[in-house]
């Protein structure tokens, strides 16, 4: 492994070469007018690039600028622990959960079970195979919820891929009970409208109702037809999984076109994906609040009534946010930190070119009192180290370090590694941690790179989408205070109250 230092001192300049051969310019029009976010959308392939960004990239290696071919770097404040590969379940990795001394990775191809009692060692207790696109995972209690967003012969995990222009075809929400982490057994299915791409948990003590999040309807599709601009609502009673059911699919967008209310995209908002549903959810159960980041749109709202969500407030950046992603709270509940994956997830979005504030996190507080709150945006956050032309590399999923007083979170940012950073103003975020490997390719664009990374009592836990379930320490004082905070279960899209 290389330290290095700050990389501010580094003047870069990855990326000009290759947007001047027009490559980068076709593959963010491109993205998102299709609005298929998230690089498994679609079979693992890889893209071309212009030979004058294949000899940038091995330039830049060569001076040092970027790390070499899958080499490990970090700062000094972070120490890469382990790395598990990928097993028996060869699809693409997604999102994590974790439960007392286990974390529960998502993979295309199912779900992984890792024992984490001891970090350094992390043991598979369990792989699950389920295909099913693109497996995002959330535990509660005896329960795992499994999001399927690919169209099915059935919702059994043995089922193959079926074009959704078929009415037979499934897609929705699985559901196993894990009561045996060696043996998880699955117990239910709930189709879903348009499948479910994202899922968010707010759990009760009876039951634990499921916001999940779908989009891009299709006329031709007979379960996933045109106006789509809410999300569905499923009640999973604790003591009878089997009778889960969706109790509701309210509208967020209410509009008069056949499309619904949401933002128009393309032509009206050049580059900007069209509302057709939302992509991910955060819920802050303790203040009955959720943020909604729904392609084209950034939405505040209340769950006091969790089976009838209210929008407070909705927000639009039409000139650097191509696609909201996803969304994180910071304790206090007065900021929120939307994500923009521009380019799908599957384009080199981190280098000269694309600059600063697109494919960046934006910074939002929230103004005002109750059914009157605003979100009011601060500013913007990208990680300060360009990639190479062959990295796929755009703001992902990440989660908040439990400091008291201080807003600071880890997040992915697939082939840019991931980073620690501090939000605490609003107005002037800064990185203070960061790890990342050198590209999979110098020769042409290839998908990997961290989906996930997440702080879980006192460690770092990243899926990587190409290399596997990694464990990172982090040792700084300005981070330090966490390590005290340990909770009994984590799912990042169910955002705890770390000091209540």
């Amino acid at each position: 492994m290389i330290l290095l230092s700050d990389p501010r001192t580094r003047r870069r300049r990855l990326g000009v070469a290759a947007a001047a051969a027009g490559l980068v310019a076709a593959l963010l029009t491109a993205a998102p007018a299709a609005a298929t976010p998230d690089p498994g959308d679609g079979p693992a392939t890889s893209k071309e690039v212009s030979s004058s960004a294949r000899a940038e990239a091995r330039d830049a290696i060569t001076s040092g600028e970027i790390p070499g071919q899958d080499e490990i770097v970090h700062s000094n404040n972070i120490q890469h622990l382990t790395n598990i590969p990928k097993d028996a379940l060869p699809g693409f990795n997604s999102d994590l959960a974790f439960q007392g001394k286990y974390a529960f990775a998502g993979n295309y191809d199912g779900f992984r079970i890792f024992d984490i009692s001891n970090p350094k060692k992390p043991r598979t207790v369990a792989q699950v195979l389920c295909p099913g696109s693109q497996n995002d995972v959330s535990v509660s209690g005896d329960l795992l919820f499994l999001s399927t967003d690919s169209s099915r012969s059935d919702s059994s995990c043995n089922s193959t891929t079926q074009p959704a222009t078929e009415k037979s075809s499934w897609e929705g929400m699985k559901v196993f009970d894990i009561s045996d982490k060696r043996n998880p057994k699955y117990v239910a299915a709930v189709e879903t409208a348009c499948g479910s791409h994202t899922h968010t948990l707010v759990p009760e003590r009876r039951n634990v109702y499921v916001y999940v999040s779908s989009y891009s309807p299709n006329a031709a599709y007979p379960d996933c037809r045109p106006p789509h601009d809410g999300i569905s609502v499923i009640k999973v009673p604790r003591d009878a999984p089997e009778r889960a059911a969706v109790v509701n699919f309210p509208v967020l967008f209410p509009g008069e076109g056949p499309d619904g209310g949401g933002n128009p995209g393309g032509p009206t908002n050049p580059g900007v994906s069209k509302t057709t549903g939302c992509h991910d959810l955060t819920v802050l159960p303790s203040k009955d609040l959720a943020a909604g980041a729904c392609m084209g749109d950034g939405i505040l709202f209340s769950i006091e009534d969790p089976e009838h969500p209210k929008v407070i407030d909705r927000v639009q950046d039409n000139v650097n946010f191509a696609f909201w992603h996803s969304a994180t709270f910071n304790q206090k509940a007065n900021k929120v930190v939307f994500t923009d994956e521009l380019g799908g997830g599957g384009a080199p979005t981190c280098n000269a070119e694309i600059g600063p504030n697109r494919g960046a996190d934006g910074i939002y507080d929230i103004v005002g009192r109750g059914d009157h709150r605003k979100l009011v945006f601060r500013s913007y956050f990208k990680i300060p180290r360009h990639q190479a032309d062959t990295e796929n590399c755009v703001a992902h999923n990440g989660s908040l370090i439990p400091v008291k007083g201080k807003d600071i979170m880890v997040q992915a940012w697939y082939q840019g590694g991931v980073s620690v950073w501090d939000f605490t103003d609003s107005s002037r975020p800064k990185e203070i941690a960061y790890f990342e490997r050198g590209p999979l390719s110098t020769d042409s664009l290839v998908t990997g790179g961290s989906w996930s990374a997440y702080y879980y009592n006192g460690y770092i836990y990243s899926n990587d989408i190409a290399k596997g379930f990694d464990v990172l320490k982090l040792g700084d004082r300005r981070t330090d205070p966490a390590k005290r905070v340990h909770l009994r279960e984590l799912n990042v899209q169910t955002q705890p109250d770390y000091f209540d």
